[in-house]
């Protein structure tokens, strides 16, 4: 038996176990899928203007228009989109609520063969979409019981700085190094996309340097500038992380951005990166230094972990861990952010695995330039940017944060 047979039968099997309620949702998407390839498939470049159903085009440009953030598509509700954190009706929905495979429908024209095999395998797919004036759009098309749902995040057009981010013009030094490792961590949604891109685009801008992107989907495009920029899309051009950093390695680069190291082969291979003589740029899915530092040296092997210590903290250069926060006035969010800077002090603790003690380090490194999330939090709650009680849900250390705003 083929493997997609069987994927097929035992998909068949779980909607059997599921019964009438959520039969139909599962049937559909393999007749989707198979529909799909017996029509042919597409090359995956992004969607033109006369590809777009008028129903997401109209969703879309209201998206746009009132500045969300985010378009929600979920069968068997009407499309909501997020403005300023929280969720809204959207009024080009009026009609009938999604039906099961109508998302689907909806983005299937921009789905490469490598993206419906693994939506069909892994039942999860990213890509990037572009309408035309209104302008990218990144989207995670997904499987639910329900049927497939999409979650269509808004790219800007222009790269914001720092400054507009409100992160300090200070990580742009961070940059200027030859080699080492700059972490930009933080929930889902947090901006840490658009964090590196404002570090990337000054690069671009300022100096003459090979950078290489590798993403999840591409979402800021970045013209040649006085350096010479490469995006890799991961699905599209190369198949994994950890396959587009080894081919990335024999590329000359001098700069590497990882749009997540999310296993164990793309975490070595960026260790390695960054102590071979490259600047690496890259992210992953932590609130905090600690947990950062911890779930670096975790995804390997025990046996390991002592080298992988050892090694990270002589490539670690610092880590940026950031939130966005609701603004008092309920116009918006701003960056709350966290920065550990790799000193001596940071660095033997990284090598002996006393991971609790960075915050000690942190507190202690006001003099280098290193901030707190309590610290960054208490300054928004001073300006006014943000309400105390916002502060306090976001505080790792709430006593410290009580201790700064007295």
């Amino acid at each position: 038996m083929e493997t997609e047979d069987l994927n097929r039968l035992i998909r068949s099997l779980n909607a059997a176990e599921e019964g009438p309620a959520g039969e139909e949702p599962l049937v559909e998407h393999v007749r989707e899928l198979e529909a799909a390839e017996a029509v042919g498939l597409r090359t995956g470049a992004p969607i033109a203007d006369g590809e777009l159903s008028p129903r997401l085009a109209a969703l879309l440009t209201e998206t746009v228009r009132r500045g969300g953030t985010d378009l929600l598509l979920v069968p068997g509700a009407w499309p909501v989109l997020r403005l300023h954190g929280s969720l809204e009706p959207v009024s080009a929905a009026a009609g009938e609520p999604l039906g099961p495979s109508e998302a689907f429908d909806l983005l299937s024209p921009s789905l490469s063969a490598e993206r419906r095999r693994r939506y069909g395998a892994e039942g999860a797919v990213d890509l990037s979409v572009r309408l035309g004036a209104l302008g990218r759009f990144r989207v995670n098309l997904h499987r639910t019981r329900r049927g497939t749902a999409a979650a269509i995040r808004v790219l800007p057009k222009r790269i914001p700085p720092l400054a507009e981010l409100g992160l300090p013009e200070s990580l742009y030094d961070l940059t200027k190094a030859a080699r080492g490792l700059l972490l930009v961590t933080g929930a889902t949604g947090s901006g840490k996309t658009t964090t590196l891109a404002a570090l990337v685009d000054r690069i671009n801008r300022t100096q003459k340097r090979h950078v290489v992107t590798i993403e999840d989907p591409v979402e800021y495009e970045h013209a040649h500038g006085a350096s010479i920029v490469e995006q890799v899309e991961v699905g599209a051009d190369a198949p994994t992380f950890a396959a587009a950093l080894v081919a990335a390695l024999r590329q000359d680069p001098d700069v590497i951005l990882v749009g997540e190291m999310r296993d164990l082969e793309t975490t070595r291979a960026a260790l390695t990166a960054a102590e071979t003589g490259h600047l690496v740029l890259a992210t992953l899915h932590t609130n905090d230094v600690p947990q950062t530092v911890y779930r670096i040296t975790d995804i390997f092997p025990a046996e390991q972990q002592a080298t992988v210590r050892h090694q990270l903290s002589l490539a670690l250069s610092a880590v940026l861990c950031q939130q966005l926060v609701p603004r008092a006035d309920g116009k918006g969010r701003v960056v709350a952010a966290e920065l550990m800077l790799a000193t001596d002090g940071v660095r033997a603790h990284v090598r002996k695995g006393t991971f609790h003690q960075l915050h000690t380090e942190l507190t202690l490194g006001r003099r280098f330039g290193m901030v707190t999330m309590e610290e960054s939090l208490a300054r928004l709650v001073r300006s006014g940017a943000i309400t105390e009680a916002e502060a306090r849900l976001r505080a790792a250390h709430p006593d410290d944060l009580a201790a700064l705003l007295r």
